[in-house]
Order: C-alpha cells, then structure tokens, then sequence
C-alpha cells in the first residue's frame, strides 16, 4: 500500500515546517491568511513544490485547532526573543537606535 507523502513535519526544535524543506508553516500560512493563492505561495518559496503548498494547507485546514495552538506559541517565543533582545542592547545599537529618532539612520 502507498504511504501518504507527509506534507508537514516537526523538526528537532518543535517547528513546523513543509515537506522536506526549511521553510517553516508560519510562512505559508501567513500568505494564505493574507489572501495569498498557491501559486503565488509557491513563486514565493520556490523549494516548495506546488503540490506541497496545496498538502500544507490541507493540513491547517484538517488540524486548525493544533496549528492555531503551535502559531500562538511561536508568538509568544518571538516575543519574548524580541524582548530580550531589546532590553540586552548593546552600547553600538542603542546608538543606532538613537540616531535612528533623530532621523540620521533609519530606525531599528
């Protein structure tokens, strides 16, 4: 009997990510939300196959519950990263960041 091709897998850091590739679930399906159509997901990640868009998506769609568990946790993570990262500055970016409200570089 045929195994069905896994279209969503979980790597070694609790990503979801398509197919055999890198690019991570979230990516796919902030385009889908934001009304994008597979084809145009697909000529945004060219290492997707079409057929593996349509399979990630699928996916959501028999497991939104799961998956809108797992976005909200990827959330939270990158909001705490960009919180630590924000108050671990070091002197040259928080010079940046100054010169940045004044208008001399573009802000950070």
């Amino acid at each position: 009997m045929h195994q069905p091709k896994p279209y969503v897998r979980v790597d070694e850091h609790g990503v979801y990510r398509v197919g055999d590739t890198r690019v991570m679930l979230d990516s796919v399906l902030a385009a889908f939300h934001q009304g994008h159509s597979p084809e145009t997901i697909q000529q945004q990640y060219p290492a997707l196959s079409l057929e593996e868009v349509y399979g990630s998506i699928a996916y959501y769609l028999a497991n939104t519950a799961e998956v809108d568990a797992y976005l909200k946790r990827q959330d939270a993570e990158w909001e705490t990263a960009r919180t630590w990262a924000e108050g671990d500055s070091s002197a040259v970016v928080e010079r940046l960041r100054a010169l940045g409200k004044a208008g001399v570089v573009e802000a950070l």
